[in-house]
């Protein structure tokens, strides 16, 4: 295995999502978002959730994941 400051490949990283940091399993310069289908650079990659193994872009992505039926906060 590989942490994020490993060797990196190009295209799509398959991540370990852990308590305050995340494991590169294979690598790869990118994430996609579960919410949008995003592409999150690896070293951008700041939203996860340890317990559903995905990675969200943005606050707004989070919320929509845990919370389906709230309404969306305006984004300026």
């Amino acid at each position: 295995m590989l942490n994020k400051f490993g060797p990196s490949g190009h295209g799509e990283a398959q991540v370990q999502y852990l308590d305050g940091d995340f494991r590169v399993i294979s690598p790869g310069t990118f994430v996609r978002c579960a919410i949008t289908d995003v592409r999150i650079p690896l070293d951008e990659l700041k939203y996860w959730s340890v317990d559903l193994q995905e990675a969200y872009a943005t606050p707004s992505a989070v919320l929509q994941r845990h919370f389906p039926g709230a309404p969306k906060p305006q984004e300026s």
